[in-house]
């Protein structure tokens, strides 16, 4: 017997071009926020219990993640949507800010990779290996 059921519109809307409703298009968006959320949790762990970070987007709907832990280190993820980021900051406990301002560059601890980088770019000294 055929199926008579009919889909709501706005389901129909939701569908993508490769065919996903948006049900599982939601799905990969928490399995990404879930897996990111382990990540900043983890690096916040690793780097003095806590961690602030800060979101910008870098094209194609893609944000980075910037992390500055309690301890002074830092990292950067990269989120496939502001939302899911967003979402996984706040499962994390990272306390996000507007702006990657003077206070909390002023927490960034660089280590001897950076200032070797920075300096073999800047003046023509050795790189990294």
């Amino acid at each position: 017997m055929a199926d008579t059921t009919q889909r709501d519109p706005e389901d129909r809307a939701a569908e993508t071009a490769s065919g996903e409703t948006a049900s599982g298009t939601d799905k990969k968006a928490d399995k990404a926020a879930k897996r990111l959320a382990r990540q900043m949790t983890a690096f916040a762990q690793r780097h003095g219990g806590s961690a602030e970070g800060q979101l910008a987007h870098i094209g194609r709907g893609t944000v980075r993640v910037a992390l500055v832990g309690a301890g002074g280190d830092w990292g950067t993820l990269v989120a496939p949507s502001y939302e899911t980021a967003r979402r996984a900051a706040e499962a994390a406990g990272i306390t996000l800010r507007e702006d990657f301002d003077g206070e909390l560059a002023a927490k960034v601890r660089t280590g001897p990779y950076e200032w070797t980088r920075m300096a073999g770019i800047q003046l023509g000294g050795p790189s990294n290996a």
